[in-house]
C-alpha cells in the first residue's frame, strides 16, 4: 500500500478550556499551537468547545425530557386512538 496515500497520526492534546480538562490522544487535526505535557514532550493543541468533562450528557446535568407532555401534545394535536386515530 503507498505510504504517502495517508495523513500524517501524530500525539494531539486536546483541552477543554471550559472545564480546564485536557487528554493526549492521537489525530490526523493539525496545530500552530504547543503545550508541554506532563511527560516533559511538547505536542500541539487543539482547543475544543466541549468534551466529555462538560457536556451535560456526560456530567450528569442533562434537562430531564417531559415525554408524557410532548406524547399528549401528540396525540392531541394528531388523534390518539381514543380520538379515532391509527392504532
Amino acid at each position: 500500500m503507498p505510504q504517502d496515500k495517508h495523513p500524517d497520526y501524530h500525539p494531539v492534546v486536546f483541552r477543554d478550556r471550559a472545564a480546564g480538562y485536557a487528554f493526549l490522544t492521537r489525530s490526523t487535526a493539525r496545530s500552530e499551537q504547543t503545550i508541554e505535557w506532563d511527560d516533559g514532550e511538547t505536542y500541539p493543541v487543539i482547543d475544543v468547545e466541549i468534551s466529555s468533562e462538560s457536556h451535560p450528557f456526560y456530567t450528569g446535568k442533562a434537562r430531564a425530557v417531559d415525554t408524557e407532555g410532548r406524547i399528549a401534545r401528540f396525540e392531541r394535536r394528531y388523534g390518539g386512538p381514543e380520538a379515532g386515530g391509527a392504532t
